[in-house]
């Protein structure tokens, strides 16, 4: 119930639109009841020419037993009975229509609307989560929960909430009319319902049971789904299309497993509801047949009340479905609202201060770090440095030793465990994240850039940058020259990842981004590793266009990229082993000489 309640809330804005519905629905059941009773004068009158000519009598209220005749709502100009009843029909069905129609537009529109402020809150949530949610959950069945589950909850609160509305309203009407015929008859037809709803009741635990695992199946088929498109190379390298096709049918069986198990308990209830209604039918007959002899009772009253009671079976038996699909609803809702539950462990303090500009330095004062999801893993402890404004730093060391771990405390993507790390005397902790990070700028090893645009993927980080603003940040990072070689120029897209264009134009424009963005402190984590000798020229030209007049931490691997820097330092083991400029550096024995000399016997290897 805590789920349905919280899914109920996202209503809460559109609750004219819901009171609207509500009320257009029960003219629904209203109009579906009167149905029922203009059969009675169908077959008592209509089809009998030999009954008497008197009002028709449609029902009588059971507590001031005032009785209401058809001629109340038709024209004083048919005095027909056939008349009568024949425009009493159109007009209910017509009102039936449009009443149905209008209701099911407005709660779909509340369900639609609500389902979609719902998914807006999860994207943010999931939007503004730290580093180490996404280590914990994979890409993939962050997206199922936010499309796949999302869509179960979408189908409840928009076409089966009409259809609850509906039939709900129309058993209430058709349950009205059964009780005015023969309250006695219509109570012990009735008292089959408890061995129908208390069945449903424990079947709908279930399946809500069984529409989590079945989405947790979805969620894993996605998984495999993602991992193989957006791996193709590797697995066509390897040969591993038969893996990956077995994988994917091992996980499309599960869900299938999970699908079929989740119809068999759904579809049971259809059957049972049938079932005792063919016994109170049974029954009926039996009863109906006495009545009918001794006069008591007429075919047409007998026959209006088994057709009300028969139509009130089936929006029973849609009720049912109904429950077992809202059922399958709050199994989806779980994991969404885990997403929307979940603490972050990267937020801003109560009263965080805006930092402006950057002027003096940025410092780790004995900083110990671990990452949170491996509380026995790496460990990096004891780290001070000062970068101060205009240096340019490098972290070198081998890999594993803790350098892309400890430039990513600067912008906030983890918090220390021990230490400090402050940005003009500030603690990081104590600053507001959107302003930190818009002191930032980061071009990494791998980068990431849209489906989208050149144009907007260099201006990502400035979306009201002009176009000629754009333009001679392309210019600076020397990627101009290739963008007006594509078929569009600017407004080329490049394609997922930047698939269309070479490893060192995808940097070129990262640099460009970085460029526009106009950052103070500047993060390159290896930005150059990945590239041949002539596009490692270019960048390395652009970087140095891009580190004039900012704090730079640089993060190398090849150690002759570094040569200039202000100043090194050394990791191994998440340590500071060595500090100094390259001279200094390579004229020890330390760690930094032997990867220096490790590196140049390589290159001479090569050669």
């Amino acid at each position: 119930m805590k789920e349905l309640a919280r899914l109920l809330r996202y209503s809460a804005p559109y609750t004219p639109h819901l009171l609207a519905s509500i009320v257009l629905m029960g003219c629904v059941g209203a109009a579906q009841a009167l149905t029922v009773l203009l059969i009675v004068p169908v077959f008592d009158r209509v089809l009998d020419p030999k009954s008497a000519d008197a009002p028709v009598l449609l029902f009588t209220t059971p507590l001031w037993k005032h009785q209401v005749y058809l001629e109340s709502f038709v024209p004083a100009s048919l005095h027909n009975v056939w008349t009568m009843v024949a425009f009493a029909i159109l007009v209910v069905f017509a009102v039936k229509g449009l009443c149905d129609y209008t209701a099911n537009y407005l709660v779909n529109y509340v369900g639609f609307s609500a389902v979609t402020d719902l998914r807006q809150d999860v994207f943010e949530r999931v939007l503004r989560q730290d580093a180490h949610f996404f280590e914990s959950n994979s890409s993939a069945r962050v997206m199922s929960s936010i499309m796949n589950d999302l869509e179960k909850i979408q189908v409840a609160l928009s076409g089966i909430l009409a259809d609850l509305l509906r039939q709900s309203f129309t058993a209430l009407g058709l349950g009205a009319v059964v009780l005015q015929k023969d309250w006695k008859l219509a109570l012990a037809s009735l008292t089959v319902l408890p061995f129908v709803l208390v069945p449903t009741l424990r079947l709908g635990r279930r399946i809500r049971g069984t529409t989590r695992r079945a989405q947790d199946a979805a969620a894993e088929l996605n998984q495999v789904l993602q991992e193989t498109l957006t791996g193709h190379q590797v697995v066509k390298s390897f040969g591993a299309e038969e893996v990956e096709s077995n994988r994917f049918r091992d996980r499309a069986e599960r869900l299938r497993r999970r699908n079929l198990r989740y119809v068999r308990q759904q579809a049971i209830a259809s059957p049972v509801i049938e079932f005792f209604g063919a016994v109170t039918i049974v029954g009926l007959l039996a009863y109906a047949r006495q009545q009918i002899k001794s006069g008591a009772m007429s075919t047409g009253e007998f026959i209006g009340f088994v057709m009300a009671l028969l139509m009130l079976y089936e929006p029973v038996k849609r009720l049912t479905g109904i429950h077992n699909i809202f059922q399958q609803a709050l199994g989806a809702s779980q994991k969404v609202f885990e997403y929307l539950d979940g603490d972050q462990l990267i937020k801003e303090r109560p009263g965080a201060v805006r930092l402006a500009k950057f002027e003096k330095s940025i410092e780790f004062d004995n900083v110990s770090f671990r990452y949170p999801g491996s509380p026995q893993g790496f460990l990096m402890e004891g780290i001070t440095l000062e970068v101060r404004a205009g240096e340019v730093v490098a972290l070198v060391g081998p890999s594993g030793a803790g350098k892309t771990t400890l430039a990513n405390l600067v912008p906030r993507f983890y918090d220390v465990i021990a230490g400090e790390v402050r940005i003009d005397g500030r603690d990081v902790r104590d600053l507001r994240l959107k302003p930190l990070r818009d002191l930032i700028s980061i071009v990494a090893q791998d980068t990431f850039l849209f489906n989208d645009t050149v144009a907007n993927n260099i201006g990502y980080g400035r979306p009201n940058a002009t176009e000629e603003q754009v333009r001679q940040a392309a210019r600076n990072a020397l990627a101009e020259e290739f963008i007006l070689r594509m078929p569009e120029g600017y407004n080329t897209v490049i394609g997922e990842r930047g698939m269309k264009l070479s490893g060192g134009q995808r940097q070129r424009l990262a640099i460009a981004r970085a460029l526009l963005k106009n950052s103070p402190i500047l993060i390159l984590d290896e930005a150059t590793s990945h590239l041949d000798s002539e596009s490692e020229a270019l960048v390395q030209q652009a970087l140095h266009t891009l580190m004039q007049h900012r704090t730079v931490i640089v993060i190398a691997h090849r150690l002759s990229t570094v040569r200039k820097a202000d100043k090194i330092v050394v990791l191994e083991g998440g340590r500071i082993a060595e500090t100094g400029t390259h001279e200094e550096l390579a004229s020890h024995g330390g760690i930094y000489r032997r990867l220096h000399d490790l590196q140049f016997l390589e290159a001479d290897v090569n050669l």
